[in-house]
């Protein structure tokens, strides 16, 4: 197993939209709870920063490797797809660089049942970090994912397929991010 410390920096701001179990307050309305409770949305850390999902990060890279469709040299018409499912393990959240103080709130028109095209809008607020760093553990299991190809799939994932709510993998434009520091640990 090779251990690995990863350092992403943003290009595009993060939004996000954890779910959360706040009660509603005895008469309080829909607006007025989003308004109370959008800060709510954020993944906070035990060490009190914004963290980025380890499993998100992971399946971003996962679906950059499986939107590439690149062929393993040597390997026949194998794809990368599964050796990053299996092989690569993120344990940890990413840490970003940002306190809760840090994030701003973004409104947009969503709809009311969550299926794009469908029915009534409302306006829904989350959480918004507009420049941020992160750092995040990266173990590599199987010996092939090498530190140019995890390093070639982790910018693919940063470019195009992104973290958080509203990424380009769902056809938005936040959560993009570089990748400045892949190390050996």
């Amino acid at each position: 197993m090779t251990k690995y410390t990863v350092k992403l920096t943003s290009a595009a701001p993060l939004t996000q939209s954890r779910k959360h179990n706040e009660p509603k307050l005895d008469k309080e309305l829909a607006d007025a709870y989003e308004k109370r409770t959008w800060r709510n949305k954020a993944h906070v850390g035990e060490s009190g920063f914004i963290e980025i999902p380890g499993f998100a990060l992971k399946c971003a890279v996962v679906a950059a490797a499986k939107y590439a469709g690149d062929q393993i040299p040597g390997k026949g018409k194998n794809t990368w797809t599964k050796k990053f499912q299996c092989g690569l393990i993120i344990p940890e959240n990413a840490v970003t660089d940002c306190k809760p103080s840090a994030i701003t709130p973004i409104e947009i028109n969503a709809n009311v049942d969550g299926v794009r095209g469908s029915g009534k809008k409302v306006t829904r607020t989350f959480p918004q970090l507009l420049k941020w760093t992160a750092t995040v553990p990266v173990l590599v299991v199987d010996e092939i994912l090498t530190k140019e190809v995890l390093t070639t799939y982790l910018t693919a994932a940063g470019q195009f397929i992104g973290v958080g709510q509203y990424r380009p993998e769902n056809g938005g434009n936040n959560g993009r991010f570089s990748v400045d520091i892949v190390e050996f640990k």
